[in-house]
């Protein structure tokens, strides 16, 4: 699978073990930085992880940053973005399969490295479930989306 990874200044030393530990289960990955403690504002990479996600360079993001919810927040304003943050394995595989999630967002200051590992391999491990319902639920979301509202 191909994964593109980002973080913010208080992210990217998870983000850079992330990356490592997918690049050695066999995926591709794409680092949208950043690779410094550095000060740096968390949605300029919510862009970059979700202009990979649109341009096809990517099919999933992980986005970290210190809690969590800024990159959350600024991943889930841009189009096809569907980001939720995660501090369990349960959600991180079950916003795939039923809410289609394409960006796992953990934030580096609230779990450990193993932690951080184990939510991204249920993440990436997981598939959209296909049932109706669920397909029904997210044309509902995408309606929102288009509506702005």
């Amino acid at each position: 699978m191909r994964i593109v990874v980002g973080a913010d200044h208080r992210g990217y030393e998870l983000k850079d073990e992330i990356a490592a530990a997918l690049k050695r289960a066999g995926h591709d990955v794409l680092d949208a930085g950043t690779n410094s403690a550095e000060s740096v504002d968390y949605p300029d990479y919510a862009r970059a992880i979700g202009q990979a996600l649109a341009d096809g360079r990517a099919e999933r993001g992980v986005f970290v940053c210190g809690s969590g919810v800024g990159a959350s927040i600024a991943a889930n304003k841009i189009h096809g973005v569907r980001a939720a943050l995660c501090h369990d394995t349960y959600s991180a595989r079950q916003g795939v399969e039923h809410d289609d999630m394409n960006v796992l967002c953990l934030g580096a200051r609230v779990i450990g490295s193993e932690l951080a590992q184990e939510l991204v391999r249920a993440f990436v491990g997981a598939g959209l479930l296909g049932e109706e319902r669920y397909r029904r639920r997210l044309d509902k979301v995408a309606e929102i989306e288009r509506q702005g509202r």
